[in-house]
């Protein structure tokens, strides 16, 4: 077993996970327009992307349990690639290609998703300290890289077929490669699932579920909606659109990969709560700031105040590590959740308020993360780690 490797392979899928959703998000604008949409019409075929990773993720724990994390990812990119080069292609013939290429890339990365969730795991497990954050910081990097690459496709007026189609092919090649690195086989990951259904019984796990949920749905707003509010609510053109879009993506990636460090010092709770505040603040800017300008430093904000909470969720669930596997694919399921909800949520509303305040609803979603925070507190036999397990992370403030 070569940990550095594992290390490293963790890595890439997760920068390859986050490349090829921001690579689609980043032409989200373009196939709008392509289509001639309006908001609730979008927000319904966005739906179709969040239908196939909540039907998919519900097993994710089973089919890992019978692959193992890397051949369920091998599988899973090969379809969210054939997904997405789907709907590229169809968003120049009509909605129904559109949305099948969606349901497709949905329910590939979604069980992609529960895969390097539980390796990452595992990973973190066998170093005997906190590294998660830092992985969703390599997804952060991979949407960072496929924001500004779609920016550079629109301002070059490159097609969004052309663009997904050559985003596909890297997906379905580099994502098999970089899993030939991965840990263990399918009777590592058989003993670590166990049950998955058992997991839905326990309150913590559903509170920590409840928690990530908030945080998709505030992270998921920015990445579907925000491009498209600062052009629809900003006048601005597709490509500066877009920009504000990178500059929420990146933000995340720094709030991600600093964050440990913030983490270790002052505990889950309190942390989460100060960038709830931080990304309520960021949200308002945005929504109410009058200029351009003042809702570019809006979405840095909004990105810095969500970096860490999915993470963070994920990294709670799998204090136990003997439970890890199910309790992971549990709480990224209740999180999905919000991704069946947000997009067609916002749509509805933004035909009505239009799109900036529609935006306004993530605050309550906020609001309800902050209420059950205190879930991912570490429980109390964590406070001592045997070798080979997750260093726990100091005691909690009380807060």
């Amino acid at each position: 077993m070569n940990l550095s490797a594992a290390t490293r392979a963790v890595y890439a899928v997760f920068i390859l996970s986050g490349f090829a959703f921001a690579s689609w998000a980043s032409r989200i604008p373009s196939v709008r327009d392509s289509l001639d949409l309006s908001p609730r019409s979008l927000g319904l075929v966005l739906l179709a992307m969040a239908v196939g990773s909540v039907i998919a993720m519900p097993l994710a724990g089973v089919v890992v349990g019978r692959l193992g994390t890397a051949r369920t990812i091998t599988v899973m990119a090969l379809i969210g690639a054939t997904g997405l080069a789907l709907a590229g292609v169809g968003q120049s013939i009509g909605i129904l290609p559109v949305v099948a290429g969606l349901f497709l890339f949905g329910a590939g990365n979604g069980t992609w998703d529960v895969a390097m969730n539980v390796e990452g795991s595992a990973v973190e497990q066998q170093l005997g300290k906190a590294i998660m954050p830092r992985f969703h910081a390599g997804f952060s990097v991979g949407t960072v890289t496929g924001a500004l690459l779609g920016s550079g496709m629109v301002a070059l007026g490159v097609s969004p077929a052309a663009h997904l189609i050559g985003v596909a092919l890297v997906i379905a090649i580099a994502a098999p490669a970089a899993v030939r690195a991965f840990l263990g086989g399918t009777e590592e990951h058989e003993e670590r699932v166990g049950n998955p259904l058992a997991a839905w019984t326990e309150p913590r796990t559903l509170l920590i579920g409840v928690f990530v949920f908030a945080a998709a749905f505030t992270e998921g707003t920015g990445n579907d909606w925000l491009a498209v509010a600062t052009i629809d609510g900003y006048d601005a053109a597709n490509a500066l659109g877009t920009f504000t879009f990178a500059l929420f993506l990146s933000a995340m990636t720094l709030g991600r990969w600093f964050g440990p460090a913030v983490l270790d010092r002052y505990g889950r709770v309190a942390t989460l709560r100060v960038l709830s505040v931080t990304a309520l603040v960021g949200l308002a800017l945005v929504v109410f700031g009058g200029s351009l300008p003042v809702a570019m430093a809006g979405a840095v904000l909004w990105g810095l105040g969500t970096a860490l909470g999915f993470p963070v969720g994920m990294s709670a669930a799998s204090d136990e590590p003997a439970h890890a596997a199910a309790r992971v694919s549990v709480v990224a399921t209740v999180g999905y959740v919000a991704f069946l909800a947000g997009p067609p949520l916002i749509g509805f509303l933004a035909d009505d308020v239009g799109t900036l305040r529609a935006l306004t609803v993530t605050g309550g979603l906020v609001a309800l993360g902050l209420l059950v925070s205190g879930a991912l507190r570490a429980p109390a036999p964590m406070s001592s780690a045997a070798p080979g397990r997750l260093i726990p992370e100091p005691t909690e403030r009380s807060s």
